[in-house]
C-alpha cells in the first residue's frame, strides 16, 4: 500500500541556501565543474499565475557537489552553467515540460535522460514523480507545492525542501529505470528517444488565439474576428503586468463576450465586475475594432494550412485514420507500450491520408526514430493493404 512507505521529508543534506548573486552562482559553478556524472535537474514555474512559463527556481544536484537551488528570476542567464555541466546527462523527469524553461535561461544539455518517458518505455501506467519514486525506490514523495506560485519571495523554507528533494531523489530513479530498460531490451529505444528531445522545441502556432477553449463552436465569423481581437488585447495586457491571460478573463468569458453584443465598456464591466474600467475600455476597442472589419478581412473558421489536402474524401480518410488507429492500439497492447509513444498519432493521421506511399519512407521523414519505424511499419502496411486505394 501507498501510504505504508515511508515518506520523504527532508533532503540528505538539509535545504541549501537560494543562489541569488553573481558570486554565488559561480562558486556554485566551480562545485558542479569539480564533480562529475549526470545531473538532476528540475524547475519551478508560475503556471497559471505569472505571463509564460519562465522558470523562477531551477534546481541541481550532482553527486559530489551536491544541490544547488538558483533563483532564475534573479540570476536570468544560467548559460555559465553548461561548459561546468559537460556532456553528461541531464536527468529531468517530463523533458517536455521543464526543457523550454531551461532554454530560455540559456541552459542547453549535451545528453538526456528523461524519467517520465523512461516509466512510459517501460509499460508502467503511472509515471509522474511521485508514482515513480514509489515504484522504483519505495519512498513517497509530498507534492503539495507542485502548482505553488514559485514568482513568490522570499520561497518558504517548506517549498525549498520540497525544491531540493525532488532533484535529491532523480538520480537514484535514473540507475533502477536505467537497469530496467537494459532488463527489458529497451535500453536502446530508450536512447534513441533521449537524442531526441535533444532538439524538442514547444509547438509554434501561426495563430495562436484559435488555441482559446471554446472557439470551435462559434460559426460567425465576425464572431471568431472578435474572439482573435479580444485575445490579442487579453495577451498583451496579460503580458505587461505579468499576469497569466486568464487571470484577467477567463477563455470561456472571453468567448461569451465575443458573442455578447455589448456596446459599451460599462456593459463589459457590468458583466464581467473583476476587470478594471481600463481593462474594459481595452477590450471594448478590440470588440469594436472587429466589429467595423470588412468581409474580406474576417478570419476563415479554419486555421490558414490547417492540414495537408489528402486525396480522400472525408468519410474515406476517416475509415483510413479509424484502421491504422485500431492496429497501432493493438499493437500498443501486445508491447505494453503507449500508442503516443510507439509513434506520434499525428504520424499515423498523416500516413493515413497518403496512397501508395512507402511506410518507412514517409515515417522516417515525418520523424519518427528507427526503433518505432521497426515496431510499427509492419502492422501498417498490414492495416493500409486492407483499405481501398484511391
Amino acid at each position: 500500500m501507498t501510504s505504508e512507505l515511508p515518506l520523504l521529508e527532508t533532503p540528505a543534506n538539509g535545504i541549501p541556501d537560494v543562489v541569488d548573486s553573481p558570486e554565488d552562482l559561480s562558486s556554485s559553478i566551480a562545485s558542479l565543474a569539480a564533480a562529475q556524472g549526470p545531473i538532476a535537474i528540475d524547475a519551478e514555474r508560475a503556471s497559471g499565475i505569472r505571463y509564460g512559463q519562465r522558470a523562477f527556481l531551477v534546481q541541481l544536484h550532482r553527486e559530489g557537489a551536491g544541490t544547488f537551488l538558483l533563483d532564475s528570476e534573479t540570476l536570468g542567464d544560467l548559460s555559465d552553467l553548461n561548459p561546468a555541466l559537460g556532456s553528461d546527462a541531464w536527468v529531468i523527469h517530463s523533458v517536455t515540460q521543464d526543457l523550454p524553461c531551461l532554454q530560455e535561461r540559456g541552459m542547453r544539455p549535451a545528453a538526456l535522460f528523461d524519467t517520465e518517458l523512461a516509466a512510459r518505455l517501460l509499460g508502467w501506467e503511472k509515471f509522474g514523480l511521485a508514482a515513480v519514486a514509489e515504484r522504483t525506490l519505495g519512498v513517497r514523495l509530498a507534492k503539495e507545492h507542485s502548482a505553488a506560485d514559485w514568482s513568490t519571495r522570499p520561497l518558504p523554507q517548506e517549498w525549498l525542501n520540497y525544491a531540493a528533494l525532488d532533484v535529491e531523489v532523480l538520480l537514484p530513479i535514473r540507475d533502477v529505470l536505467h537497469q530496467q530498460l537494459i532488463d527489458a531490451d529497451r535500453w536502446e529505444f530508450a536512447k534513441q528517444e533521449f537524442t531526441h528531445l535533444l532538439d524538442f522545441t514547444p509547438k509554434h502556432f501561426d495563430e495562436p488565439w484559435r488555441r482559446t477553449h471554446g472557439l470551435s463552436k462559434i460559426r460567425s465569423r465576425r464572431d471568431i474576428a472578435r474572439v482573435r481581437e479580444l485575445w490579442q488585447a487579453r495577451d498583451s495586457m496579460a503580458r505587461e503586468a505579468d499576469l497569466a491571460p486568464t487571470k484577467i478573463l477567463r477563455d470561456r468569458d472571453l468567448v461569451a463576450l465575443a458573442q455578447s453584443g455589448v456596446k459599451s465598456s460599462d456593459d463589459i464591466l457590468a458583466q464581467w465586475r473583476r476587470l478594471s474600467r481600463a481593462e474594459a475600455a481595452r477590450l471594448f476597442r478590440a470588440y469594436r475594432k472587429a466589429s467595423r472589419l470588412g468581409a474580406e478581412e474576417l478570419p476563415g473558421r479554419f486555421e490558414r494550412g490547417r492540414t495537408k489536402r489528402s486525396e480522400f474524401n472525408p468519410a474515406e480518410l476517416k475509415e483510413r485514420v479509424a484502421a491504422l488507429k485500431a492496429a497501432m492500439s493493438e499493437r500498443s497492447v501486445e508491447l505494453t507500450i503507449p500508442h503516443d509513444v510507439l509513434l506520434q498519432p499525428a504520424l499515423v493521421k498523416s500516413l493515413a491520408a497518403e496512397s501508395h506511399v512507402d511506410v518507412e519512407e514517409h515515417l522516417a521523414e515525418a520523424g519518427a526514430r528507427p526503433w518505432q519505424i521497426e515496431l510499427s511499419a509492419p502492422v501498417l502496411k498490414k492495416a493500409l493493404a486492407e483499405l481501398p486505394q484511391a
